[in-house]
């Protein structure tokens, strides 16, 4: 891949970061170390790799439902500043 100050100001344009020229000239070669290190990426074997979708097993992931003692609405609405009609009221949605 070619690293020139043109993609380096791209990278920085979809950072949002406002790049000087000395910073241009400065990230340049980093840049293209850390593109080269990824690179290296490219060259593993990886054939007789299974595919995880998922790299750490999830166990328990959802838990029980327990009814539980709830707010009625009077204790829910007690400290809202805006309320009508026995709800909470928000700005608009457009």
């Amino acid at each position: 891949m070619i690293v020139d100050e043109a993609l380096i100001k791209k990278v920085g344009e979809l950072a949002r970061i406002n790049l000087t020229e000395p910073e241009l000239k400065k990230f340049k070669p980093q840049f293209k170390e850390i593109l080269d290190a990824f690179s290296k990426l490219d060259e593993v074997d990886i054939s007789a790799v299974r595919l995880s979708f998922q790299p750490v097993e999830l166990k328990n992931f959802m838990r029980d439902d327990k009814i539980e003692k709830s707010l009625s609405q009077e204790e829910a609405l007690h400290n809202s500043l805006h309320n009508k009609d026995g709800y909470i009221k928000g700005p608009k949605a457009i």
